[in-house]
């Protein structure tokens, strides 16, 4: 019964998976067109996009394991062992604020090296932030994902937006929910949608 349910799981991320992708293919004609883009380090992360990871992420004032198994806290803080944190314990609403400060400001540093010096408009700026901050800088990195650094060093900004899909977990496993956050972020990239999360 549980191996049924597994697949059936499986089809559906699949079938989910297929339908971004044709949407992906269709919304991709005219990214970019008309909107003004800044060099990466004159670009920071908006406060539109601090609400959507929030709302994606949620927000634990206790520390959980995640689906990989990783002790996570906050608004999708992966706790390292300087946190001095374990499972269960609770923080405060201070220190899930500074976790998720501290985080985003990493991914804005990851993010503009993995832009080097193309320019992007605050919504593309915003669509490489929530990557790094949902996949970790080193699954974007030149070795796990050459395409998207391709398509960010010719400035393809159809390529780019074609790149910033990941649907497996750290595991390697299909999840429908990285499924619909690559759709949110194309969205964002494309057409500066930050739209209905869940």
């Amino acid at each position: 019964m549980i191996a049924v349910f597994a697949l059936a799981a499986c089809e559906g991320v699949q079938e989910f998976e297929e339908e971004v992708d044709e949407e992906i293919a269709e919304g991709i004609e005219h990214v970019g067109e008309g909107i003004e883009r800044l060099l990466p380090d004159e670009l920071f992360a908006s406060e539109e996009l601090k609400r959507a990871i929030r709302e994606e992420e949620g927000e634990l004032d206790f520390v959980y394991r995640d689906v990989t198994g990783r002790p996570t806290v906050g608004a999708g803080h992966l706790v390292r062992p300087e946190d001095g944190l374990a499972v269960g314990q609770r923080i405060t609403r201070e220190q899930l604020e500074k976790f998720l400060e501290d985080d985003v400001r990493l991914a804005e540093d990851n993010a503009r090296l993995l832009a080097r010096d193309t320019p992007l408009a605050q919504h593309e700026f915003d669509a490489l932030v929530d990557l790094v901050y949902n996949v970790g800088p080193g699954n974007v990195s030149e070795e796990k994902s050459p395409a998207l650094n391709d398509a960010l060093r010719r400035r393809d900004y159809r390529k780019i937006a074609e790149n910033l899909v990941y649907t497996k977990d750290a595991l390697g496993r299909p999840a429908g929910g990285l499924v619909r956050r690559s759709e949110r972020r194309r969205r964002m990239f494309e057409k500066g949608d930050y739209g209905q999360l869940r």
